[in-house]
């Protein structure tokens, strides 16, 4: 493979004022958080200068950002990738030129195809040239002639649009990739038929996994009806192992998308001996037989026109295709296929009757998102399966995902789940805890008209799990450890007796000084270390180290309920450097905070970071003490409405440098007040503690209370 153009010299990029990006744009190009740029241009003196400014904001030559960062190495993009990008920002500027971006996605596609089929470069080529290998290639005019046909004023665009296939091509490892990157972008190319009705990237992957695509024998049938632009198909074979040999099916309405489709899957290697496209809403069976596994999104229809009846009618056509041992992931509006309808009516009975039948399998209820141009569209996965009468298990499991983020954690949680489901037969393992789903008896559905397909209470199976059968012994520890805690309350209280600070009024002729923490720092009676930027998917509840970072310091979440694992320390993280005791973390984003680590040994997050009292400090400096001076002095410069920051940072804030014995003194007092305050926060945790593992346990049905001695008659 010959080396890429250097983005320079390249013929095919527009005038100097095409490309512009800011900040936010380089730390996305670049794949870094937003503020590095920023230290890049200011620590870096061969970074790019802006080449103008907007609104007070400056912009860069994007080609001159892709070129520094290609020399420098830095950030976390690919070079090819970052080649790529220069290559597709070149499209969004192609769309002023009069070229409607359907023409361009359709030649551009076209021509990374061709070179596929070819295997040889199309920029060297005249226009007239392609033209007529085009023609010999699809004889027929199915997939690609007359795209290149469509291309205007071919003598000037045709060879810069061969050249940019080529470039493409080149920054990526295969031409399918190049074919992708193009996809990718039709959103920003202004291709919004191509992108609306496609679920998210995450959920068609999770739709895929969903099918068991890698369980499949060679040479099985995999099919999408409702295909739009291929996605699912695309990822279907994308799932499947190599050399497997499947014939692929599809269909789709709009011809200039089935021609897009059978241009993707052409690209992808599929030979058209193995690949079917039909120009209409029925798949091509009659030849190929029924498929093994059938994936599609339902068309989105909007919420004033949509029918739960047609919804349901057009998954009963879907498996019509469903021959013994088929399977069907289907994805499509959350009101037709989970949510209530109404007793007995038309929808109502139809969708009973995929429970009569042993053809549901699963119901899965989504959050928004699953459709980025449809953010309030509610969605649901069906998963039907034909089984004979006398091998149905007779159950249907019920997951609940509508409060959780599509995320592809979340999504990965799902597909283990329903890949567990369906090695069991459709039957269950009680050696695997499903999470957010039940399994229950398809009768028990049935026999609710127009109830919700959604997980009310456990299954009786669940009431065995470890979770649940201790949750009684759970309750009595956490009621042992409140009786605990309350002797420890009434025995301080008799000892201690009641707080007493032994506050008066200053005398007026003790003047106390004044200084900042800039001051402390430059006597070096503090030291300043900076927090760490640790990506949110390598943050988990169950982690060897606790991370304190604005969400911990302003209450947002508990102290300890993050973490992180000492692999993600050793490995991604080498660089990190821990908490001591007596460290405190502070944050000003979104809001001045401060926190003292007693304990130390924790990660601090960015933006918050670290001030440590040098313990030989003459005078000394208590952490207790400075993070009271700290709080009280940041109440009195707090961001005002609509300010950008606060009137002064941590640095500025003007607090007393008290003498030792003052110092020894208060430092007493906030110890005090602390430990009262800990017990207190120890019995508020324990309480929420009890009414949670209480309320989990009365929701899904498995507790009741008994005796309990305010009720006693």
């Amino acid at each position: 493979m010959s080396s890429p153009t250097p983005i320079d010299d390249s013929p095919i990029l527009p005038g100097p004022l095409s490309w512009r990006i800011g900040y936010a744009e380089i730390a996305a190009l670049a794949q870094v958080k937003r503020p590095v740029p920023t230290t890049w241009s200011r620590r870096h003196p061969d970074f790019p200068v802006p080449v103008i400014r907007e609104g007070g904001s400056p912009l860069f030559d994007a080609r001159e950002v892709v070129d520094w960062l290609i020399r420098t190495g830095r950030g976390n993009a690919e070079p090819r990738r970052l080649r790529a990008e220069a290559a597709l920002h070149t499209l969004s500027a192609w769309r002023s030129s009069g070229l409607p971006a359907p023409v361009l996605v359709g030649a551009l596609t076209a021509l990374v195809c061709l070179r596929q089929q070819y295997d040889a470069p199309v920029g060297e080529h005249s226009w007239g040239d392609l033209l007529n290998q085009a023609a010999a290639l699809d004889a027929e005019d199915t997939f690609l002639l007359s795209e290149l046909q469509a291309v205007p004023n071919p003598d000037h665009l045709g060879p810069a649009l061969g050249a940019l296939a080529d470039e493409l091509t080149e920054a990526a490892y295969t031409p399918e990739e190049a074919f992708d990157w193009v996809l990718e972008a039709r959103r920003r190319l202004g291709s919004h038929d191509l992108a609306a009705d496609e679920p998210t990237p995450a959920v068609t992957r999770a739709l895929v996994a969903l099918a068991g695509v890698d369980t499949l024998a060679d040479e099985s049938v995999l099919a999408t009806p409702y295909a739009r632009s291929g996605d699912l198909l695309a990822a279907l074979h994308a799932a499947a192992p190599e050399e497997s040999g499947h014939t692929y099916l599809a269909a789709e309405p709009d011809p200039t998308l089935a021609r897009l489709v059978r241009r993707r899957m052409l690209v992808r290697g599929v030979f058209e001996f193995s690949l079917d496209v039909t120009e209409g809403e029925e798949l091509s069976t009659d030849d190929w037989g029924d498929p093994h596994v059938l994936v599609c999104a339902l068309p989105y229809e909007a919420g004033e026109t949509r029918s739960a009846r047609q919804a349901l009618e057009r998954i009963q056509d879907l498996t019509d295709y469903l021959g013994d041992g088929s399977t069907a992931v289907v994805l499509g509006p959350a009101d037709a296929l989970v949510r209530p309808l109404p007793r007995h009516g038309d929808a109502d009975r139809l969708r009973r009757s995929f429970l009569g039948k042993g053809l549901l399998k699963a119901a899965i209820s989504l959050p928004d998102g699953a459709f980025a141009y449809r953010p309030g569209y509610r969605t649901a996965v069906w998963i039907l399966a034909r089984t004979p009468e006398d091998e149905r298990a007779g159950r249907v499991l019920l997951a609940d995902y509508s409060a959780q983020p599509l995320t592809e954690p979340v999504l990965d949680v799902l597909a283990e789940d329903i890949a567990i489901w369906r090695a069991s037969e459709w039957r269950g393992d009680r050696r695997h805890d499903l999470r957010h789903t039940a399994v229950v008896p398809a009768k028990d559905l049935d026999d609710r008209p127009g109830s919700p397909l959604t997980p009310q209470h456990r299954s009786p199976e669940a009431r065995y799990t470890r979770a649940v059968v201790e949750r009684p012994a759970r309750i009595a520890n956490v009621e042992r450890n409140l009786a605990e805690l309350d002797g420890r309350a009434v025995h301080r209280a008799k000892v201690d007796g009641p707080v007493k600070t032994g506050a008066v009024l200053r005398p007026e002729d003790q003047p106390v000084r004044r200084t900042t923490v800039r001051q402390l720092l430059k006597d070096r009676r503090l030291r300043r270390r900076p927090g760490h930027r640790i990506a949110p998917e390598h943050l988990s509840s169950d982690g060897h180290y606790a991370v304190i970072g604005p969400e911990e310091i302003l209450g947002a979440a508990r102290f300890g309920s993050r973490r992180i694992d000492r692999g993600l320390i050793l490995t991604a993280y080498e660089h990190i450097q821990f908490t001591e005791p007596g460290d405190l973390v502070v944050t000003t984003s979104p809001r001045f905070g401060v926190h003292v680590d007693t304990e130390g040994l924790s990660v601090v997050v960015a933006p918050a970071r670290i001030l440590r009292v040098h313990p030989d400090a003459d005078p000394p400096v208590r952490p207790r003490v400075l993070a009271a001076l700290l709080r009280a002095s940041a109440s009195d410069h707090g961001r005002t409405s609509g300010a950008v920051r606060a009137s002064r940072g941590i640095e500025d804030l003007n607090i007393p440098d008290l003498g030792r014995e003052e110092l020894e003194r208060y430092e007493a007092v906030l110890a005090e007040i602390e430990r009262r305050a800990d017990l207190l926060w120890q019995q508020s945790e324990a309480l929420d503690d009890l009414a949670r593992i209480t309320a989990a346990g009365m929701t899904d049905g498995t507790l009741t209370i008994q005796n309990f001695p305010e009720t006693a008659s």
